[in-house]
């Protein structure tokens, strides 16, 4: 049977990739799909596994060449995640989870509108500043920018399946990963998974 697709979004400084390591470190069945960025790499970001950082010029001929799963400009950057990187594990039935933004979310929606989506919010304003502040990655200006484009991006949560408030680290880890094993339960997964069984206790 086909793998399920993931989607995680949130603004900026929300805590989504810790979240969603958090959540893969319990759940090795699900693969995380590694975006493509046009960005510097961050002091800690290593090439091929935070993501596959590429140049402008580089990233834009792969969107010529139809290579993109989905792809967005984000505060100035692109990134986008490679089909190569997600319909050849779907077809071979093994879950992916792609940690993207709204706008990607957005594509990958119309392209598989079974997908499973989960946004992740800060429970206030003043937390996800704090939160950008305390990554201390970013200049004064950036952080600026993010928090401006912060409020456009929380205005999308109602596009999505399911909203996470990350208030408490731990509950809301608990709380995605029973979003990820529900959607396992659901009766048309299961149909698909244990097709024999059911037959046979229907026989």
């Amino acid at each position: 049977m086909r793998g399920t697709l993931y989607i995680v979004a949130a603004p900026s400084g929300a805590g989504k990739s810790s979240l969603v390591n958090a959540c893969l470190a319990r759940d090795p069945a699900i693969a995380l799909s590694i975006s493509f960025t046009s960005r510097a790499a961050r002091p800690g970001e290593r090439h091929a596994e935070h993501y596959h950082f590429v140049s402008v010029d580089a990233f834009e001929r792969m969107v010529a060449a139809g290579d993109f799963f989905e792809h967005a400009l984000v505060h100035g950057d692109w990134k986008g995640t490679a089909r190569q990187s997600v319909e050849p594990q779907l077809a071979a039935g093994k879950d992916v989870l792609l940690e993207i933004d709204w706008q990607g979310a957005r594509q990958v929606r119309d392209k598989v509108p079974e997908a499973v989506s989960v946004f992740i919010l800060p429970p206030s304003r003043a937390a996800l500043e704090q939160r950008m502040r305390a990554r201390g990655q970013d200049s004064e200006q950036v952080i600026a920018q993010r928090l401006a484009a912060a409020r456009e991006e929380m205005s999308h949560y109602d596009e999505f399946d399911y909203v996470v408030f990350n208030e408490d680290f731990d509950t809301a880890v608990d709380e995605m990963c029973s979003i990820f094993a529900a959607s396992r339960l659901r009766r048309e997964v299961q149909v698909a998974r244990h097709a024999e069984l059911i037959a046979h206790l229907l026989a």
